[in-house]
């Protein structure tokens, strides 16, 4: 669409108008997610809650994405565009529908809060999955990059985004109601809030949510610090607030910082925040009569809202999203697309070469573990209902077809020590020994689910909210591991999770030939599975998150310090590096240079060659340090990224530009600056560390730029 965007002011103007004509009853009706009709107006009942994180959430069938996380392994915003305006479609596509049979409950309007812009700064954390890793840099390009597919650039929002959860938000689940994120200003702005920033500044995201917790001290639904002088002054945000559900009934009841529901309305709406998600607006009633808030200030939140509203096409006849009919949902281009943005996430982190396998030389495989034939692995969380799921199990049995026998067993459960409940524990262990003996290869499935990892009231595992205490695999899945590795059987372990896992040690076992992590899928997560297994397409994902031997190494999970926090701040060696991933093919780089006579027009090249036998997909990586500061971060932090194709035997130079703010270090106040010094800049397929090239037999190319 290249028709220009109506601008804010003249939709504000049209908001302005409808707020004049309104009741103060009829303001405050407005201030709930569930805002009710005005008729006189012509202004139907909405409802502003709605989820999109990886497709539309809650509200029937709809294409399944992979889930945040593994959509983060892609290192590819442009395909993360293209998603986004595939939801954007779908969902004006159910909303028209929808309308039409005056159904406009919960998950059917089209204000969607998602992205997750949170920083994964701690492998614990049960949300991180709905995010896009632990760097500030990967996870601003990749939230600007869908915002701009969910919104689009026609006259009208195609969907109206929201940057959650605003700010310093990752954890634990259990006391996020009540707790208070201890920042400093260093890491508030080198860390926590580049990626909100950029969501605005970059992205003209139209919502922003804020969160459950306090930040130093200010519960952030009433922060003036973070929605009014940050967010509304500093960055120039013009769209609404919205607070987390049930985030503003915290602000009295667990952080204990207002007296009465009234004092924290008015707090909040003065401070900036537009929309309770939750239902203390009826409050502002007693706000008034205490002279807590004026109708004036209602009313600013309220032209917010319906400001939104106007943007969005509110009682607009020339909106060419209107005729989004109910055929472009759940489409077969957009399940292709879904496909291939799985191939994309599947990050390979061991293969001693036994990888694509070859169906003609099988008789038998093994499919074994818990998530071997699990939907819900598939699916996360926030998820819409796919109406075509593939398994890992189903997968593989499909591709294999009648000529190689399939021997399946459950192995174990996800969490418990025993399937059956009257059985012994490791009551299916016999019978995976069994199926593992009979086969050629044992494809072992094991890792988590989004109903022991995930959001606190989703997902539980009894003891931690949601979260984890550990990274060990849950139950008795390290036993089954350990006990088919005996077995002098060829294993491929394909991890589900949205998080960093270890193996005790047994990634080094001989036995165990690959290990490829598929994180959260998507509906055809089976089918992708198979077609990379076998060699249809070679697997290109890399780790948005740092792979840890142990969280004994970590800080303690409530410490929002960095310090010893993700590869930019960590000490030890990774597990498996952030950036890392590896293909069936082989590069060589060569040629690196590094050009711009300042940072404003900085740009990397370097040639990549692809010296295998395997057609592949390859991110380039940069990383950068400026010398002898004291404000920089420890070791290198990524600067820029970019997929690249490769045909066998097949050259590519490839230019990657390096925006300015890349150089910059954040200082001890929260000051950001570009220092007179030389920076050491690495170009390569993952970080400049040395881990990195031991897994990957390719070491950085070191270059040297002084602005």
């Amino acid at each position: 669409m290249s028709e220009l965007r109506m601008s804010r002011t003249e939709a504000r103007q049209k908001a302005e108008a409808l707020v004049a004509k309104m009741t103060i009853d009829e303001k405050i009706g407005q201030l709930e997610y569930d805002a009710q009709a005005i008729d006189h107006l012509d202004i139907p009942e909405y409802n502003y809650w709605n989820e999109a994180l990886h497709g539309v959430a809650r509200a029937g069938t709809a294409t399944v994405f992979p889930q945040s996380i593994g959509l983060a392994a892609m290192f590819a915003p442009e395909t993360l565009q293209k998603i986004g305006d595939v939801v954007a479609t779908e969902a004006r596509s159910k909303y028209n529908q929808y309308s039409k049979h005056g159904d406009r409950d919960i998950y059917k309007g089209l204000t969607f809060w998602s992205p997750n812009v949170n920083i994964f700064r701690d492998p614990r954390w049960g949300r991180g999955h709905e995010t896009y890793g632990e760097d500030p840099y990967l996870t601003a390009t990749n939230g600007v990059a869908y915002i701009k597919g969910l919104q689009g650039e026609g006259k009208y929002l195609k969907l109206a985004a929201c940057a959650k959860h605003f700010a310093v938000h990752s954890g634990p689940e259990g006391i996020r109601h009540g707790f208070n994120a201890q920042v400093s200003k260093k890491d508030l702005n080198e860390t926590y809030l580049p990626a909100f920033k950029a969501a605005v500044q970059q992205g003209h995201v139209e919502s922003v949510m804020a969160a459950y917790n306090a930040v130093n001290g200010e519960p952030a639904p009433v922060s003036e610090t973070l929605l009014r002088k940050i967010l509304r002054e500093e960055w120039q945000f013009e769209g609404h607030v919205v607070s987390d559900y049930g985030a503003e009934e915290d602000v009295k009841l667990h952080h204990h910082y207002t007296k009465s529901d009234a004092q924290t309305i008015a707090l909040a709406i003065k401070a900036g925040c537009d929309l309770c998600a939750g239902h203390i607006a009826q409050y502002l009633h007693q706000a008034l009569a205490e002279d807590l808030i004026t109708e004036a200030e209602i009313s600013q939140a309220v032209v917010h809202l319906l400001t939104t509203r106007v943007l969005l096409g509110l009682d607009a006849t020339d909106n060419p999203y209107d005729q989004i009919g109910f055929e472009e949902n759940d489409a077969p281009a957009h399940h292709q697309l879904a496909l291939e943005a799985t191939y994309k996430s599947f990050v390979l982190l061991k293969n001693n070469g036994i990888l694509p396998l070859q169906k003609q030389n099988l008789k038998s495989v093994a499919v074994i573990g818990p998530t071997a034939d699990s939907t819900v692995v598939l699916q996360g969380n926030y998820a819409g209902t796919a109406s075509n799921y593939t398994t890992i199990l189903e997968g593989i049995r499909q591709a294999v077809g009648e000529e190689v026998r399939v021997n399946y067993s459950e192995g174990c459960h996800l969490f418990k020590d025993r399937v059956e409940g009257l059985a012994k524990a490791d009551d299916r262990e016999s019978e995976a020994v069994i199926m593992a003996k009979h086969s050629d290869v044992v494809f072992l499935c094991l890792g988590l689910d989004s109903t022991i990892e995930g959001e606190e009231g989703d997902a539980g595992n009894a003891y931690a909210a949601g979260d984890k205490t550990d990274l060990k695999l849950p139950g008795r899945q390290q036993h089954l591991l350990e006990k088919l590795l005996t077995l002098d059987k060829p294993v491929v372990l394909l991890i589900t999770a949205g998080s960093a896992l270890t193996f005790s040690g047994m990634e080094q076992n001989k036995n165990l030939a690959a290990i490829m992590d598929v994180w959260y899928p998507g509906a055809l997560g089976g089918k992708a599975v198979a077609d990379v297994v076998f060699g249809k397409v070679s697997p290109s994902g890399k780790l948005p998150v740092t792979f840890y031997y142990t969280t004994e190494e970590l800080p303690d999970f409530t410490d929002y310090r960095m310090t010893n926090r993700t590869y930019r701040y960590m000490r030890n060696e990774a597990l498996y590096p952030f950036g890392y991933g590896l293909t069936y093919s082989q590069v060589e780089l060569s040629n690196g240079a590094v050009a711009g006579d300042s940072v404003k027009n900085c740009q990397v090249s370097v040639v990549i060659k692809n010296t295998g036998d395997f057609e592949i997909e390859e991110v380039v990586q940069v990383y950068l340090k400026a010398k002898d500061n004291q404000d920089e971060v420890p070791n290198p932090k990524l600067a820029a990224y970019q997929r690249v194709h490769l045909a066998a035997g097949e050259s590519q130079t490839v230019v990657l530009p390096i925006a300015a703010q890349s150089f910059e270090v954040v200082n001890q106040t929260g000051g950001r600056y570009v220092p007179d010094t030389s920076f050491d800049v690495y170009v390569g397929i993952g970080q400049p560390d040395a881990r990195t090239a031991q897994l990957t037999g390719v070491k950085a190319i070191q270059l040297s730029y002084k602005n």
